[in-house]
């Protein structure tokens, strides 16, 4: 009987101490599938059961970027001083919590995240592009921020994270 039980229960197991599967990996506020912004990279590794190998964009500048081989292709980790800043996402299907995603209109992040969008013209492709700026209610939120960059229509790339390495306009460079 016990040798059954332990056939059964195997799958179950072995399923629940799998990494997060990548439909789970929606973008937040304050993290990512099993990533919450402001971890190291040794509990990042843990958390995914992986190791994180950064690859440097400037020698000694401290910012590199990371991507996880179980997070969704186009998405991945600043990391500063081996601290887990934000979330990139430059193409793929990666969704927020609320479903925004690169190819969502305008209008539809607006209406995603009611009221809390502020519009500012894209440093590079305004006053055409923009930056949709969510800023969140809850002040223990206040050191977050999601920015998704439009061509003036369409979500081309967001990111979210803490602040101030969300608000860094070419990343690590």
């Amino acid at each position: 009987m016990r040798a059954r039980l332990l056939v059964l229960l195997l799958p179950a197991f072995l399923s629940a101490s799998r990494p997060t599967s990548q439909t789970t990996w929606r973008l937040g506020l304050r993290g990512v599938g099993p990533i919450r912004y402001g971890m190291n990279l040794s509990e990042a590794a843990r958390a995914l059961r992986e190791k994180l190998n950064v690859a440097p964009t400037e020698p000694g500048s401290g910012c590199d970027y990371v991507h996880a081989s179980a997070a969704p292709e186009g998405l991945d980790f600043m990391v500063i001083d081996s601290v887990i800043e934000r979330a990139d996402v430059f193409r793929g299907d990666a969704t927020t919590l609320s479903g925004a995603h690169i190819g969502s209109t305008e209008d539809e992040v607006k209406a995603l995240y009611r009221g809390r969008i502020e519009v500012q013209e894209h440093p590079y492709t305004g006053p055409e592009g923009h930056y949709l700026v969510y800023v969140p209610r809850d002040p223990a939120d206040s050191a977050f921020r999601m920015i998704f960059e439009t061509d003036g229509h369409k979500v081309t790339a967001y990111r979210a994270g803490r602040k101030p390495a969300v608000q860094l306009i070419e990343g690590c460079t």
